[in-house]
């Protein structure tokens, strides 16, 4: 049984918690009407007919760069979903994200589209212990105590259930 409420949803989507061999993970500063700004995981919306992990890769290539094959994000680790009216769209909504480990890279960010060139305002990788420490609104809620657990033991055996976040 899933912990989230049952779609369809108004928005699903795909998202990456890109670690690099640091243990750093990658964040972009989102500019928010609601909060000034958030820091988000890179990953977008599921188009029609979209597996998740195909999803995931796609979003992945276009907001980084980097190419990686949907089979190689493995399975998810969280899920997060909820109620949410975000002006621009109103529902139920729901978020899967899949772990992946980069050595290094250079971002190419020239894959946004005009809503991102014009909401993404920067990015940062962040530490484990500077994401649980930090005021700034990162979501989803629950990364510091998923991300320990996964640098810790692995990636879970069952899909983490992380708090929604509106």
């Amino acid at each position: 049984m899933s912990p989230l409420p049952e779609g369809p949803y108004a928005r699903h989507t795909a998202r990456i918690l890109l670690m690099n061999k640091e243990d750093r993970l990658l964040l972009f500063k989102f500019h928010s009407s609601r909060r000034n700004f958030i820091w988000l995981t890179p990953g977008g919306g599921i188009d029609e007919g979209e597996a998740v992990n195909v999803a995931a890769a796609r979003e992945l290539r276009e907001e980084t760069g980097l190419t990686v094959a949907p089979e190689a994000l493995g399975s998810l680790v969280a899920v997060t979903g909820g109620f949410a009216d975000l002006g621009w769209k109103k529902g139920v909504f729901r978020e899967d994200f899949f772990f992946h480990r980069v050595d290094s890279m250079d971002l190419d960010m020239s894959g946004f589209t005009e809503v991102e060139r014009k909401a993404i305002t920067g990015h940062r990788w962040w530490t484990v212990e500077e994401l649980a420490a930090t005021d700034e609104a990162v979501v989803p809620w629950g990364l510091a105590p998923l991300l320990t657990s996964i640098l810790r033991d692995g990636p879970p055996e069952n899909v983490v259930a992380l708090p929604w976040h509106h």
